[in-house]
């Protein structure tokens, strides 16, 4: 038997986090973005072999979590997917809530427990709500400064023609813009045709625009794209569909797309510090997003964003591969293989 490597999985509104408890190896690098390159360079097998088939499949979301080394981080984490590694994730830093005070990771305070969580884009603050039977609620996070790279760009994009689209910073860049303007619609519409759109915009976006963090190489890409409703944040119940990597579809509302969402409203005099919205993901079920401060990168106006959510357990495991096993490494059923042998 190869190494055997234990998992915690855990969703936040329906959204999978699958958090590595055991069998991965220790990572070198003196910065998180070090560690991050190690993992990619020299353990990707272990994100292949926990995220895809036949250990999870092509919605898995997996936490990694590493050595805190920034300043007031008590916990560290790296975030991965099927597609590779994300530089932040919302749901994912909520279930981190939770799992650190159940797990004993950090000091548990009531009613409140918070401490520094650090994430490949930076430290986040974390508030974990403790109740009178001191088990752990409502998770939120404040997110790192968010901000918008640019507003109304166009692009002829396949099978869609001409789109207009903003791109926001939450963490992760996204494109962000209205269903409706593409003829779609997100009340209780059918997936596939959505995702078909996010994916097509996010792949002319890639090929077409370059995207730079300004001042961390590492974070400059398009993580994916969302369609929004026409409800206005603040106004009612707004939904987000995050579709990211390579085509994965969030099953929540995407706590580092709500803050991208939140930087752009702002933007735009339509979301002020001090209002509080409620965003629904696929599933429905909503987190919720305020600005709770504002600032500036350089030139650029940004926003601090705290997002909140629930989540729960679905159980634990214990993984191995066998030496034999040709399909031990992992799998992605997008085709039909040819025959073995």
């Amino acid at each position: 038997m190869d190494r055997t490597y234990r998992v915690v999985d855990m969703h936040t509104a329906g959204e999978p986090v699958r958090i590595v408890v055991g069998g991965y190896p220790e990572l070198r690098g003196a910065t998180i973005l070090e560690k991050r390159r190690d993992a990619l360079d020299n353990h990707d097998h272990v994100r292949r072999l926990l995220m895809l088939e036949p250990r999870g499949h092509a919605e898995m979301y997996g936490v990694i979590p590493v050595a805190p080394s920034a300043p007031g981080a008590d916990l560290a984490v790296l975030f991965c997917h099927h597609e590779g590694y994300s530089t932040m994730c919302g749901h994912a830093t909520i279930a981190m809530g939770r799992f650190a005070v159940d797990r004993g990771l950090v000091p548990v305070e009531a009613p409140v427990t918070r401490f520094g969580l650090e994430c490949p884009c930076g430290v986040v603050d974390v508030a974990v709500s403790i109740g009178p039977d001191g088990r752990p609620g409502d998770v939120s996070f404040d997110s790192v400064p968010a901000f918008v790279m640019a507003r109304d760009l166009e692009l002829e994009v396949g099978g869609l023609g001409r789109v207009r689209f903003d791109i926001s910073y939450g963490g992760a860049f996204y494109a962000i813009l209205p269903a409706s303007r593409i003829g779609l619609s997100l009340a209780g519409a059918p997936i596939a045709p959505l995702l078909d759109a996010a994916r097509r915009i996010t792949e002319a976006i890639r090929a077409a625009i370059e995207i730079r963090h300004p001042t961390e190489p590492d974070l400059g890409f398009l993580y994916g794209t969302i369609l929004v409703d026409d409800v206005a944040p603040g106004g009612g119940v707004s939904a987000n569909l995050c579709v990211f990597g390579d085509g994965q579809i969030d099953r929540s509302p995407t706590g580092s797309g709500v803050t991208a969402r939140l930087a752009l409203e702002h933007a735009r005099g339509r979301f002020a510090p001090g209002m509080r919205g409620r965003f629904a993901g696929a599933t429905g079920h909503a987190f919720t997003g305020e600005i709770v401060g504002t600032g500036r990168i350089g030139a650029l106006d940004t926003v601090t964003v705290r997002v909140g959510g629930r989540s729960h357990y679905s159980g634990e495991a214990s993984f191995s591969v066998e030496p034999d096993d040709p399909l031990g490494g992992g799998f992605l059923l997008d085709r039909f293989a040819p025959p073995v042998g």
